[in-house]
């Protein structure tokens, strides 16, 4: 069995780990009710350790009513019953931690299911109410208060809906996502009490860190003025109050060895790095990089970008290819448009998947090479394509409040296959999964995969494994042709990517470590692959 690539007792594992995303609702159903669930991840922990990560990110697996995909929070301190229970999470973070791989949960700050208590006891105690001050409520514009208080937009791209919804009593309340989850009002004691409790909470259960959601928005400007008058600072994006708050989370995380990782989506690169100050948060993910073309400049640009607005604050960089929100690579990679941008998501986009397998291979070999931290999304391992969902089997809140103009973020949410010969590509045997799984799904199994030494899953298993090679040294271009990325690390190991049109010469070296496809009857490296040398 693989080991995780950091000893345990390492505290600065997380600037050069390799972390897995779980959404356990698609991960593995342990109960056979079609959804995934705590049990399921529990039996597959062998899995993840044979994979040799060092740590697992967890989706929200808290109580919720599951309007937005368990970010729409009910209880911080309760396992959703369709998960499992706290008990069998407590299990789950100490059987990983015995296997070497952490836990890191998932915190949503900026807002709160419509059922938490705090809402509830808003809704009951009505306008004026010291209940109500724990959220944004406000009374409307216009003769009667029948319009919304302000025109800010909602933060689902491509939203055509109100980001306030109006009570019977009169009031508002804003909620940046939907109306099932009110903003808090991060201006309130009470609310950044209640947080830092909830993190104390996760940690003394043995968590190793928190991934922060939507991390740039909690801080409202409180006289919430329109946008369309253009204010400065943002009024609810990267206001400076901010980093108050997440300095008093940092002294929380080291009072227990833990570490953050924030969901930041910000252009200023140095605001970006404001947020990864000594006394701040450890790390936020690199969405330049996840959004970035598959091509050359753009990608040696957004890597030099990358490494040059961490390294004025000592943090590492963190390199993804995927996530829960987003097309997956297989599918982005093999379109006419290899970027992201939630804004242009459209059905029936054409997709060569040969040509995105061949790129989303040479892609793990390029992220896994570079200097920092990296986050593989469940499934990228299988190569696993984005679903295309029946529309009426569609449950993603995006495609809804899109007017149907969004496909939504559920064709990579689809549940995982397993086992090729059983119901449900072996992810759960009794009832249907929550979301179909397509038709071809079993060819992409983990058992048809295991023993395949050609396998996406197999190229993922040897690239973790070799990846300690490049050490934890800086990054050093080498000179190459129009269309070839290559560069050196530590100890003479070098990373060779190929997006031109022709084969590529291999830079000099001893050995070949490990490609992405094979190299061609000369030795050059084709096109859309990838290779890692020995100098």
């Amino acid at each position: 069995m693989g080991q995780p690539t950091h000893a345990q007792n390492d505290p600065d594992w997380w600037r050069s780990a390799v972390i897995y995303q779980v959404y356990v609702r698609s991960f593995a159903d342990g109960d056979g009710d079609g959804t995934g669930d705590l049990a399921g991840v529990r039996s597959r922990l062998p899995y993840l350790a044979e994979l040799g990560v060092d740590a697992l990110w967890f989706n929200p697996w808290y109580l919720s009513p599951m309007k937005d995909g368990g970010y729409d929070v009910a209880d911080y301190r309760a396992v959703d019953p369709a998960f499992g229970t706290l008990a069998e999470a407590e299990k789950l973070i100490a059987e990983a931690r015995e296997l070497g791989i952490r836990t890191i949960v998932d915190i949503v700050p900026n807002h709160v299911s419509d059922r938490h208590p705090w809402f509830r006891a808003a809704l009951a105690a009505g306008p004026g109410s010291p209940e109500r001050e724990l959220f944004h409520f406000r009374p409307g514009r216009g003769p009667d208060g029948e319009l919304p208080p302000n025109d800010w937009p909602s933060q689902f791209a491509g939203s055509t809906e109100p980001v306030w919804t109006r009570l019977p009593d009169g009031d508002w309340y804003l909620h940046l996502f939907t109306p099932e989850q009110p903003d808090l009002n991060w201006a309130h004691p009470a609310v950044r009490q209640e947080h830092e409790d909830i993190l104390r909470f996760w940690f003394e259960r043995g968590v190793a860190g928190v991934r922060i959601d939507s991390a740039a928005l909690l801080a409202k400007d409180p006289d919430l003025p329109d946008l369309a008058a253009r204010p400065e600072p943002h009024p609810f994006v990267d206001r400076d109050e901010l980093h108050d708050v997440y300095r008093s989370w940092r002294r929380v995380a080291d009072e227990y060895g833990g570490v953050f990782v924030g969901e930041v989506w910000l252009p200023d690169t140095e605001r970006f790095a404001r947020y990864l100050r000594p006394d701040e948060l450890h790390t936020a993910f690199n969405f330049s990089f996840l959004s970035c073309p598959w091509e050359a400049a753009p990608l040696r640009a957004s890597i030099e970008a990358t490494l040059a607005e961490h390294a004025p604050v000592g943090a590492p960089a963190t390199w993804v290819l995927c996530n829960h929100d987003v097309t997956r690579t297989v599918t982005r990679y093999g379109r006419e448009d290899t970027a992201f941008d939630f804004a242009t998501k459209t059905f029936g986009t054409p997709t060569d998947l040969a040509v995105g397998t061949r790129r989303a291979r040479a892609a793990a070999l390029l992220s896994l090479a570079l200097p920092g931290s990296v986050y593989l999304y469940q499934g990228e391992e299988l190569g696993l394509p984005e679903a295309e969902i029946p529309v009426d089997r569609v449950q993603d809140p995006m495609y809804f409040r899109s007017g149907g103009t969004d496909p939504g973020r559920d064709g990579c949410r689809v549940p995982l296959p397993w086992a090729a010969g059983l119901p449900y590509a072996g992810f759960g045997s009794q009832e249907e999964p929550w979301l179909p799984q397509p038709a071809d799904w079993p060819s992409y199994a983990v058992d048809r995969q295991r023993d395949d030494p050609h396998s996406v899953l197999t190229l993922y298993r040897e690239a973790v494994a070799a990846r300690p090679v490049f050490g934890d040294g800086p990054l050093n271009w080498l000179p190459t042709p129009d269309g070839v990325l290559a560069f050196s690390r530590a100890d003479g190991a070098i990373c060779v990517v190929n997006l031109a049109t022709t084969p590529a010469r291999l830079p000099a070296h001893s050995r070949l470590l490990l490609s992405s496809g094979p190299l061609d009857d000369t030795g050059r490296l084709p096109q859309d692959t990838a290779a890692w040398l020995q100098a």
